[in-house]
């Protein structure tokens, strides 16, 4: 796989000599585009954006100028392209780059699925993204600027494995943001594996280190949500996050989601009189942007007053309380 390969061209020298070594300004910080990465710009499969690039590329070079990042390597993320393709394999929208070594790889990702509250309907379909936001609660992607942070790794539950009960543990990476991305970790937004426990009963097994008080344990089964939406986190598949999370332990890099709000708000405005974004000097994925009509950026200051009030309203319940495994 081509994954494989990128994984044994940046992992071809020890992660501490990655650690120690500053990026190569002659590749790191060069412009125009060097050719080598100028093949993978366009908007086909498997390609990326000029835009997003070039603003991947910015965001890389000034924190490297800045000595904020050292890893040779940096991410983007194009939020506007389809989920999946035709037969239901996950498209690629999320970039590795590593222009040191000349590689270049594009994976799957997820997008936030939003909500669908009375009073705001902010929820995006499986196929494409409709809507954006910064607001906490949202469960929507917010586009622009990031440096990947520290990791937690945490318990989730206990699965079936041909017959043996294992333990689920997902690594999740903290971003840090900047501008309207600056609430990133209030809302708890990061990348991790797209996969999730779906609790199902409590097992006994007091001998486990995350057993509770009675000797029990939650669980469940796996579901792989490699093709579809997130709670507007970046999510991989299994093997892009084994090779992403190595690339940034204790080394972070910078990552660029694309499209940010005056993005969204000018594509809105140019289909809105009738333009095409071409037509208007913008970027839009064109089958996603068919399908959604017309993409809208909500706010925190409007959105987050909506949520809280919803928040309010919701009747209190009691604790979930698991059945017991039979």
């Amino acid at each position: 796989m081509i994954l494989h390969s990128l994984r044994r061209a940046i992992f071809a020298f020890p992660i501490v000599t990655l650690v120690a070594s500053a990026p190569d300004p002659g590749f790191a910080l060069s412009s125009p585009i060097p050719a080598s990465l100028q093949k993978h710009v366009g908007t086909g499969e498997g390609q990326i954006a000029s835009v997003v690039l070039e603003r991947a590329r910015a965001l890389y070079r000034d924190k490297v100028q800045a000595g904020a990042v050292r890893n040779p390597c940096y991410f983007a993320k194009d939020a506007t392209r389809p989920s999946t393709s035709s037969n239901g394999a996950a498209k690629p929208r999320f970039y590795i780059i590593c222009e040191a070594t000349e590689t270049f790889q594009a994976v799957s990702s997820g997008y936030g699925n939003g909500r669908k509250l009375q009073r705001a309907d902010f929820s995006n379909g499986r196929q494409c993204a409709k809507n954006f936001s910064n607001a906490e609660g949202s469960k929507l992607t917010a586009g622009g600027a990031y440096v990947t942070a520290e990791t937690r790794t945490s318990f989730k539950g206990y699965y079936n494995s041909s017959g043996v009960a294992k333990p689920f543990h997902r690594t999740f990476l903290l971003f840090d943001g900047e501008g309207e991305t600056s609430n990133a970790r209030e809302r708890a937004i990061g990348g991790h594996r797209a996969m999730f426990l779906k609790w199902q009963c409590r097992l006994r097994n007091s001998k486990s280190r995350y057993a509770d008080d009675e000797g029990f344990v939650p669980y469940g089964k796996l579901v792989d949500y490699t093709s579809g939406r997130s709670n507007g986190c970046t999510t991989w598949s299994r093997s892009a996050t084994k090779d992403i999370l190595a690339l940034v332990e204790e080394n972070p890099t910078t990552l660029y989601i694309y499209p940010e709000s005056g993005d969204i708000e000018a594509v809105a405005r140019a289909v809105q009189s009738g333009e095409s974004p071409v037509q208007a000097g913008l970027y839009w994925n064109a089958s996603c942007l068919k399908s959604i009509g017309t993409p809208r950026f909500w706010p925190k200051q409007t959105l987050q007053p909506i949520i809280n009030e919803w928040r309010q309203s919701l009747p209190k319940q009691p604790p979930l309380e698991l059945p017991i495994c039979k």
